[in-house]
């Protein structure tokens, strides 16, 4: 079935990367998704979502789409310390990876968003990010033909609310995924998978440094909070997780980000000042920076050159498949 771009007078397809009835398989190593009740997947969520990710139009001039600040080039980061919204404006904080978002619980570094659908929605409305309001973005999505038919298509109706976009593109972020990595296949039997080099830093990571107290699981994160140190020697540091809650034990806590693809996503982070994998591994071996609620796990590793040389290869190991084939469509419903 093709539908037509009333105004450029072609045909475009209507679904391009998502035909199966069914999600895409999940790589090696990750677990199924359990899909929210009240937005199953489809393939017609799925490409409409992928349309209005990389749609610059959902952003008060036009100029700034989910994917400014979350590119498929830079693992589905912007590769900045600080992302860039509308009219060059400089927010506070790295762009997360959307990769493997759909293992995640609260969403944003300071968790203040409670489901993915939540967050999907926040930057549009972010007067430093996409400079719009949900109301604009819903009226400007209809006046569009093209998008009224793929709503009508994903959610049976064409009077569509942002809550319907919402679930459009987090339907398509929850397919955004990394497994497969060289750790996977090792874990899976295939002891050629990973180098001398790469065992030694996996001993490291799991043994010695103990970084999975807060870097666990399939998706290498316990998705809770820490105060690691990061920009508590500031003037006027980010108080994280705080700013939320009000809870003094949250005093400059920070979301356990994942792991997967960490090779692909620097600077790294919540305020980017961490340049490599190099420059994490020195921090973390120097027990972060003291404050007054540091996280009572981190602590002076004392790891020696070749360790913190071979934690670096193994977290490179993370690397793997499954978002590569993720492209910006090559037009938009008109």
């Amino acid at each position: 079935m093709r539908i037509r771009n009333t105004m450029a007078g072609i045909l475009l397809p209507a679904i391009s990367v998502f035909a199966a009835s069914q999600p895409p398989k999940e790589p090696l190593g990750l677990v199924p998704i359990i899909w929210p009740e009240d937005n199953p997947y489809s393939p017609e969520k799925a490409e409409l979502g992928r349309l209005l990710y990389f749609d610059p139009r959902l952003s008060a001039d036009g100029t700034v789409s989910c994917a400014t600040c979350h590119s498929p080039k830079f693992a589905f980061t912007d590769g900045a310390p600080v992302s860039t919204g509308i009219r060059g404006q400089k927010g506070g904080r790295s762009a997360p990876t959307v990769l493997n978002r759909a293992y995640s619980l609260a969403q944003f570094w300071d968790g203040r968003a409670a489901t993915l659908e939540e967050q999907a929605v926040g930057p549009m409305a972010n007067p430093i990010e996409m400079g719009n309001t949900h109301q604009a973005v819903v009226a400007r999505l209809k006046t569009i033909a093209g998008y009224r038919q793929r709503f009508q298509r994903a959610f049976g109706v064409e009077d569509f609310t942002i809550d319907h976009v919402a679930k459009a593109i987090t339907t398509f972020e929850r397919t955004v995924l990394s497994g497969n990595s060289r750790y996977d296949r090792y874990k899976a039997g295939d002891k050629k998978a990973l180098s001398g080099k790469q065992v030694r830093g996996m001993k490291v990571f799991f043994d010695v440094a103990k970084c999975d107290q807060c870097h666990e699981g399939i998706n290498f994160t316990s998705n809770m909070y820490a105060n690691i140190g990061v920009g508590m020697d500031k003037p006027q540091p980010d108080l994280g997780r705080f700013a939320v809650t009000k809870d003094p034990k949250d005093w400059g806590a920070f979301k356990t980000p994942t792991l997967r693809e960490i090779e692909h996503t620097a600077p790294y982070m919540h305020d980017g000042s961490q340049k490599t994998l190099e420059e994490v591994v020195d921090f973390y071996n120097k027990g972060g920076i003291p404050n007054q609620n540091l996280d009572q796990k981190i602590k002076k590793l004392s790891l020696n050159a070749e360790d913190r040389q071979a934690l670096v290869a193994f977290l490179k190991a993370l690397s793997g498949d499954g978002w590569q084939q993720i492209k910006a469509p090559e037009s938009f419903p008109q």
